[in-house]
């Protein structure tokens, strides 16, 4: 789909992520072999950083600061784009197909996303895609 392109920000609406954010890392319009149906690369926030104010210790307030991210490979059918965009630089060559295979590449890749993640949360950019749902 046209509208699905690489930095697209996207709500899950199935499965045990459902309501939460994510970024299109990759999209699969045709499919591939392993998964034979459009889909899509996502890179997504599982925990969302708490409200931090200006009375709270700098410790506290970088440990409110902390993202728990996820990756996964979701269908088109299962979630919903916005009208918001993120660049995330460097993440395209971090997730890819073959970061799935191994348990190791994983967490690595979930790593890197993390610090990416973070360091977007404290420049303060893009705060919507930060703040969860609320429904």
């Amino acid at each position: 789909m046209k509208f699905l392109k690489v930095g697209r920000v996207a709500i899950i609406s199935r499965g045990r992520y459902a309501g939460k954010k994510v970024v299109i890392i990759q999209p699969q319009d045709n499919g591939s072999k392993k998964h034979p149906f459009p889909h899509a690369l996502v890179a997504g926030i599982e925990r969302y950083p708490l409200q931090v104010t200006r009375r709270m210790s700098k410790g506290r307030q970088t440990k409110r600061s902390k993202v728990k991210p996820f990756i996964k490979v979701v269908n088109y059918n299962h979630i919903m784009p916005t009208r918001y965009t993120l660049e995330l630089e460097g993440l395209k060559g971090v997730v890819t197909n073959e970061t799935f295979t191994e348990v190791s590449q994983r967490e690595e890749a979930k790593k890197t996303v993390k610090k990416a993640m973070e360091e977007r949360y404290v420049s303060g950019k893009n705060r919507w895609f930060f703040t969860p749902l609320r429904f």
